[in-house]
């Protein structure tokens, strides 16, 4: 077992990562209205909640302050509410609430009381006072379900009740060809990243569980053992590739969709997510909407959520009172859980695909995702947080691994300020820092391109460091040594690294591909945006992947996004060069 210190090690790469643009971060999620409290209201109620429930916290919250509720002693309170990642918000909490940019939390709601756990770790690693040492009670619920377009889930159900590992684990060599569906290509599927989404942490709990044959009691003797190691590492490799927010991911999806065309999705046949976010999905929440409209149209093919037989994990998005309340704000804090769990504020929940705070799933919930099974759901226990801790140690080296080639711009607009620094130099220390975060069994390669300069005559592209095994100083100090100048030749760049990375593919690994630029293409022998992306999409059989970053606000995003939607990959939008460390914290997560 990792000691609790190497847990705290492990994590604050993490956190450094992104330091410099996390109040940037928060700020896109302060979901904060006040109004103006009456001296009878003097009582103020931070609360912090995470990303997926904070609008509709925000509005309980509005809805809380102007009623006619009174706290234990006597006058009223008024509760503020802002939003963070619950593992951002774990991090923060651990490290005193500093570089937010959020107000300090009285309450906090997260997930799920796998983070309350991880910060009672985090906190007995620096010998303070515990934050969390209780167990806390639920305002809402949702489990993790394995979520499966409808003619998938149909055919896989007619299997009869299957479990996590079975269900993972149908990849093989024959994919949906030993389903009589050969055309359907390999069976993968797609999972956020456990370091930084609840979603992820589950699923890879849940994954463990499934390699044990329990649904309690996990050890870390278990986390030893190689037959779990072995099942662990067989089910990860069959990930299409990693996500740092599902929500996205799903967002990409209703849009491909309703256009009618591939989906960002289409080499995944599972996703494994909490099922409040399948309803979201199946209602339309996440599909492209009208301005004044509440929800999109519904997508054409629905996700079903399959619920293994042998149980699955709960998200309890627990109602924590923080140890910074003072008596008056702990009043608050128990009248507003109180007034969470009546029925007219969880009927909100439910709304948004929630079950109740005890479990209970609505009629329109299972109409939407898919019924239960009969005598309803099981639930894994929640391991140790030692052992959660030890988890996502061991979990950075049986992930799957990726060919990763990376394309650095060098044209001469890098050499633009920001700041008292250039592009080029805020973006070589943004990619440093993102490199650090990759495994160290990773393939990585490194290509510079702008467009034929004097010091490289005879291709817009170069080859900086061949793909192979990782080498994170060699990397860094070609890039340290890059000459800027010249146009932008991005097509050209992208189709030849596209082509690279096909002869140069493995199906064991992520193959993908990496541009960091800060403008559009202004390269004339090679313009045709349209037989890019006609090259770049996705072929399941083989898939590679482009991730753009786009940096700052001279770059093309709209044309970047569309290269990755192309490919079934994602653009990061790092225009305001703040956001840049960020991005490539996100962009890493997909390996």
């Amino acid at each position: 077992m990792a000691p609790p210190a190497t847990r705290t090690r492990q994590w604050l790469p993490y956190t450094a990562a992104v330091t410099a643009g996390l109040v940037v971060i928060a700020g896109a999620f302060v979901l904060v209205r006040q109004r103006e409290a009456g001296n009878d209201c003097a009582t103020i109620l931070q609360v912090n909640s995470s990303t997926e429930k904070a609008a509709l916290l925000v509005d309980l919250a509005e809805r809380y302050n102007r009623s006619d509720r009174s706290i234990k002693g006597g006058g009223c309170a008024q509760v503020h509410v802002s939003a963070l990642n619950s593992g951002k918000a774990t991090e923060a909490l651990a490290t005193g609430w500093t570089h937010t940019g959020l107000p300090q939390p009285q309450v906090w709601l997260p997930t799920s009381s796998l983070w309350t756990g991880q910060l009672r770790l985090l906190d007995e690693a620096a010998g303070r006072e515990l934050q969390t040492p209780d167990q806390y009670p639920s305002i809402a619920n949702s489990p993790l379900v394995i979520a499966m377009p409808q003619p998938k889930a149909e055919l896989v159900r007619k299997q009869g009740p299957l479990g996590w590992g079975e269900i993972l684990d149908l990849s093989g060599r024959d994919g949906w060809a030993g389903f009589g569906k050969p055309e359907w290509g390999r069976f993968t599927f797609g999972k956020d990243n456990p370091n930084l989404s609840t979603s992820g942490l589950a699923a890879t709990i849940a994954t463990y569980y499934a390699a044990v044959q329990r649904a309690s009691d996990l050890t870390q003797s278990d986390l030893a053992d190689p037959e779990v190691t072995q099942f662990v590492r067989r089910i990860e490799a069959n990930v299409s590739h990693y996500s740092d927010d599902s929500v996205d991911l799903l967002r990409s999806l209703a849009e491909a969709d309703l256009a009618g065309g591939a989906g960002s999705t289409d080499d995944m046949s599972a996703i494994v997510l909490q099922e409040e976010l399948v309803d979201l999905y199946n209602t339309g929440a996440l599909s492209p909407r009208q301005e004044g409209q509440e929800r999109g149209r519904r997508p054409n093919v629905p996700l079903v959520a399959i619920h293994p037989k042998e149980g699955t994990f709960n998200l309890d998005h627990p109602f924590v009172v923080l140890p910074s309340a003072d008596e008056r704000q702990r009043a608050a804090a128990a009248d507003f859980q109180k007034f969470l769990t009546e029925d007219t504020q969880q009927e909100r929940f439910a709304r948004l695909g929630f079950r109740d705070h005890e479990r209970r799933a609505s009629a329109e919930l299972l109409a939407s995702v898919g019924a239960e099974p009969t005598g309803g759901l099981s639930y894994f226990e929640p391991p140790e947080p030692q052992v959660v801790g030890a988890m996502l140690d061991g979990w950075r080296t049986l992930r799957k691994k990726a060919n990763i080639l990376i394309a650095l711009d060098t044209s001469g607009s890098m050499l633009a300020k920001v700041g008292t620094r250039t592009r080029f130099q805020v973006a070589s220390a943004a990619a440093g820092k993102g490199l650090a975060l990759l495994n160290t069994e990773d393939r990585v390669g490194l290509w510079s391109f702008s467009s034929e300069t004097q010091q490289q005559p005879k291709s817009p592209y170069r080859q900086e460091v061949p793909l192979g095994g990782f080498d994170q100083k060699r990397i860094n100090s070609k890039i340290a040594g890059l000459e800027v100048a010249g146009s932008t030749a991005l097509y050209a760049t992208i189709r030849a690294a596209h082509r690279e990375l096909l002869d140069r593919y493995d199906p064991q690994r992520i193959n993908a591909i990496v541009v960091l630029t800060d403008g559009k293409n202004e390269y004339n022998k090679d313009n045709d945006l349209a037989r890019l992306l006609a090259e770049v999409a996705l072929d399941p059989r083989r898939p590679v992947k482009v991730f753009c970053i786009a940096f700052d606000r001279e770059s093309d995003f709209a044309t970047l996004d569309r290269i990755a939607k192309a490919s079934s990959g994602k653009a990061f939008d790092a225009t305001d060069p703040a956001k840049i460390d960020e991005a490539f914290v996100k962009l890493v997560s997909s390996f």
